[in-house]
């Protein structure tokens, strides 16, 4: 049977390792904040040896939620992913997965550690509860926090619950970090996916004062002329 620690999860992805992985990742990582080091592993050998690592005990996963490297800080949140997936897994443990992740948040420092496990471990927890903490960390000062309020929101929208993502795009909507503008006009996009006309709601009472980059995500998916609206609206080329 496998020894499901951090530290053998970091032997066994040791030996992934590649110079070019590790180029190609220290470009794409966004420091805010702290800098962090690098294996140099490919996304898919991570995502595959966290499956096989996805029984991992808490605290085996906190361990990897708190290394200096990003690789495994993406385990970590994999591995909390597939857990908050699982529909074996008690409401006591996404308890517990929830926690860990607000509690540690100051780890979860790229836009994909959010993308990755805020939809299930957060969203998926918050569905049945009050939603109060999505708002504050709206009103975070961390970008990452701000990220996780409205990603965590996909969950909700898988359910076609839209209320909370337009809400939150509201708080959101004007943001000047450029990860935050195109988680908005992201979100927003696939909540009107589901309902069109409160997606064009929110772009006649918006769409003249968001950002750029917020619009064109935003309005991705709608037809040739109401782009070309909203696009005049905001003066967007």
């Amino acid at each position: 049977m496998k020894v499901l620690t951090a530290k053998q999860f970091l032997t066994e992805l040791s030996a992934f390792q590649t110079k070019a992985e590790l180029e190609n990742v220290q470009r794409f990582f966004r420091y805010e904040g702290m800098e962090s080091k690098f294996f140099g592993v490919r996304m898919s050998n991570i995502f595959a040896l966290a499956k096989q690592f996805m029984q991992m005990p808490l605290n085996e996963i906190e361990k990897l939620l708190e290394s200096d490297y990003y690789e495994a800080r993406m385990a970590a949140v994999s591995i909390m992913d597939f857990q908050a997936r699982d529909k074996k897994n008690t409401a006591e443990r996404k308890k517990e997965l929830f926690d860990l992740y607000i509690s540690k948040h100051s780890c979860i420092n790229n836009w994909d550690l959010v993308d990755r496990s805020a939809p299930f471990v957060v969203g998926g927890y918050l569905f049945d509860k009050s939603r109060t903490l999505l708002y504050q960390l709206a009103k975070s000062k961390n970008v990452w926090e701000r990220r996780t309020a409205i990603v965590a929101t996909y969950f909700f929208i898988r359910e076609n619950d839209l209320e909370d993502t337009f809400k939150i795009a509201e708080i959101l909507v004007n943001d000047q970090h450029d990860l935050i503008q195109k988680a908005v006009g992201s979100w927003i996009r696939e909540a009107g996916k589901r309902d069109k006309q409160k997606l064009l709601n929110f772009l006649d009472q918006y769409a003249s004062t968001m950002p750029k980059v917020t619009l064109r995500y935003a309005i991705e998916k709608l037809d040739q002329k109401q782009k070309d609206l909203y696009k005049k609206a905001s003066q967007l080329k």
